[in-house]
């Protein structure tokens, strides 16, 4: 069983409920023979941008940021991780790429959830393997190739 924790410091109207997070996080560890813990955390443009500051040492907000639990040799937990997610970024995006709101949501937490897995995007081979993965969760979820353009 998949458990998160919905930390919402930031409300919108687009934001999804627990239950379609769940749904997102559910499909993206499908195959992962083990039960976990993931925190989503919502959160604003400042506490994102100070926490990719921080984390990434990069300037202002972002999408999304995966913090990977790093357990001590011999603590065994539950716990994958915790994502943060930037609402006001989100919205503008979808906006701008021209991609339904909801959809760019799952979009962005099956990549978070991907990371948490360990997946990452900073060679091409790896960036490839990530985004195929990514499209095949979201195909399953009758959700576009989020890739392709509009």
């Amino acid at each position: 069983m998949n458990n998160i924790e919905i930390q919402a410091v930031f409300e919108s109207e687009g934001r999804p409920d627990q239950q379609q997070i769940q749904c997102w996080v559910d499909a993206a560890l499908d195959g992962h023979n083990q039960d976990t813990e993931i925190v989503v955390r919502i959160v604003d443009e400042q506490e994102s941008a100070e926490l990719n500051e921080q984390y990434r040492h990069k300037s202002g907000p972002t999408n999304i940021l995966s913090f990977p639990v790093d357990l001590p040799p011999g603590i065994e937990l539950n716990l994958l991780g915790d994502l943060v997610i930037c609402a006001p970024v989100l919205e503008k995006e979808a906006q701008e790429q021209g991609k339904l709101l909801a959809d760019h949501w799952a979009h962005i937490v099956v990549h978070g959830v991907l990371h948490l897995l360990g997946y990452d995007h900073i060679d091409d081979a790896e960036a490839e393997l990530m985004e195929n993965k990514e499209i095949a969760i979201l195909n399953k979820l009758q959700i576009n190739n989020p890739y392709s353009e509009v």
